[in-house]
């Protein structure tokens, strides 16, 4: 299997078929993406316009780079924030629906349905930018060095604002767990 670097810069010598591999590879990861942050209905649509900007900007594109999923997600970054800046959606109203989390599993270990709504809302109660490098990193899996490079920061920045989300989150949740418990006992 042939990196992304190599198949954009194909596409732009000539062989513009050669993006739709990159497509296809990583079509179902940036749908997700879209869909956990801006609905799923909504979802479609806008990862035709990610796959737009993508072929059209495909020039600009660093073939050193052998993954193209930093640069897909911080096009499809850019798709969102302009889908929400025209009112088109809500991005906590993304957020509250769970049914779209892809891994069953997380759901399976977590205590209970309430946990899961304490999760949401303290992921919610982050500053933006903190928690935009936590959902990148923990929710679609890039290194800190790739959430970077969709975020256009420095990876310290990244490594720092992750920090800070994580710490912040145990510090939340230790707390609402303390209160259930106090609660209980009462």
């Amino acid at each position: 299997m042939e990196p992304d670097g190599v198949l954009i810069g194909r596409s732009v010598h000539g062989r513009p078929d050669a993006f739709v591999d990159v497509a296809r590879r990583h079509e179902v990861a940036i749908h997700a993406y879209l869909a956990r942050r801006a609905g799923r209905q909504a979802a479609d649509d806008l990862l035709a316009e990610v796959w737009l900007r993508a072929f059209a900007g495909r020039g600009g594109y660093d073939t050193e780079h052998a993954d193209a999923r930093p640069w897909l997600y911080g096009i499809a970054r850019n798709v969102l924030r302009e889908h929400w800046r025209t009112g088109s959606s809500d991005e906590s109203a993304a957020l509250e629906e769970e049914r779209l989390d892809p891994w069953d599993g997380v759901d399976a270990r977590l205590d209970s349905a309430e946990r899961a709504k304490a999760v949401v809302s303290a992921v919610r109660e982050l500053p933006a930018a903190e928690r935009e490098v936590l959902l990148l990193v923990a929710w679609e899996q890039l290194t800190p060095a790739e959430a970077a490079r969709v975020l256009g920061v420095a990876q310290g920045t990244v490594r720092s604002r992750l920090h800070r989300a994580r710490a912040t989150l145990r510090r939340v949740l230790s707390e609402r767990d303390a209160e259930d418990e106090a609660g209980v006992s009462a």
